[in-house]
C-alpha cells in the first residue's frame, strides 16, 4: 500500500466513524414523527409508492446504464480517481443546484416535479462513480451496489449502519442481496428528505432552499460513493 492509499485508508476510517455516529436529536424527532405518520398511511397507499419508486428508479437506472462512459478512468491510479470523482461531483452538484432552483421557483407544481429530476440525477452521478472507480454496471450485482450506496447515503441511523456492513462485505452479501427491500428504499429516502423538500414548496423561499437543499444532497451523495467504492478498492483493486 503506498503514502496515498494510507492516506485514504485514514480517511474511510474516519468517514465510517462520522456515518454510524447516532443522529442528533432534531433528525431522531423527525424520523420517529414520520414513522407515526408512515403509520397511519393505508398499506394500499404504501404498496402503490412503493412499486411507484421501483419502476422510476429501474428507469433512471436503465438509462444511466446506457449513457455512461465506462471506460473514462481506464488506467488510472486511485488518486486520479479520487480526483476525477471530486470534479464529476462538482459538476453534478452545479446541475442538481440549478434544477433545484428552477423547479423551487416554480411554486407547487414544479416543486413535486423536482423528486423524479433529483433522483434521476444521483442515479446518473452513481453510475458515473462505478465507473470512476473501475466497476462494471453492466453486470446486476454492480447496479444493486449502487442502490445500496444510494440507501447508505440517505436513510436512518439502523438502516445506514446495516448497509454499511454490506457494503463493507460485498463479496459475500451480494451472494444473498438478490432484490432490493424497495419498501424501505423509498420511505428512507422520502423521510431522508422530505423536511427540506416541503420547505421548498413554500412561496418566495423556494428558490434558494430547492437550490441549496439539491446542492447539499449531491456533496453528500459524492462523499459516501466516493468512500463507499474506495472501501472496495483499497480490499481488492477492480480488474479493467
Amino acid at each position: 500500500m503506498n503514502d496515498y492509499e494510507l492516506k485514504v485508508y485514514d480517511e474511510v476510517a474516519d468517514w465510517k466513524f462520522k456515518i454510524t455516529k447516532r443522529s442528533g436529536m432534531v433528525s431522531r424527532f423527525s424520523k420517529k414523527a414520520q414513522g407515526k405518520i408512515n403509520g397511519l398511511i393505508p398499506e394500499k397507499v404504501h404498496q402503490v409508492v412503493t412499486e411507484s419508486i421501483k419502476a422510476m428508479v429501474k428507469t433512471t437506472l436503465f438509462g444511466s446504464q446506457m449513457t455512461t462512459n465506462k471506460l473514462q478512468a481506464n488506467g488510472l491510479s486511485l488518486k486520479e480517481r479520487d480526483e476525477l470523482m471530486g470534479k464529476k461531483t462538482a459538476a453534478f452538484q452545479k446541475t442538481a443546484l440549478i434544477e433545484g432552483a428552477g423547479t423551487g421557483a416554480g411554486g407547487i407544481l414544479l416543486g413535486l416535479a423536482d423528486f423524479p429530476l433529483l433522483l434521476t440525477i444521483k442515479m446518473k452521478f452513481l453510475f458515473e462513480a462505478a465507473s470512476i472507480y473501475g466497476f462494471n454496471t453492466n453486470e446486476y450485482e454492480e447496479r444493486l451496489f449502487i442502490l445500496h450506496v444510494f440507501q447508505l447515503a440517505f436513510s436512518s441511523d439502523e438502516v445506514r449502519r446495516e448497509t454499511l456492513k454490506n457494503i463493507e462485505n460485498w463479496e459475500e452479501r451480494k451472494q444473498v442481496l438478490i432484490e432490493m427491500d424497495w419498501r424501505k428504499f423509498q420511505q428512507e429516502y422520502r423521510d431522508y428528505i422530505d423536511f427540506a423538500k416541503m420547505l421548498q414548496l413554500v412561496p418566495g423561499i423556494g428558490a434558494f432552499v430547492g437550490a441549496y437543499a439539491n446542492n447539499n444532497l449531491l456533496k453528500h451523495l459524492g462523499e459516501t460513493a466516493m468512500n463507499a467504492y474506495r472501501l472496495r478498492v483499497l480490499k481488492k483493486a477492480p480488474e479493467l
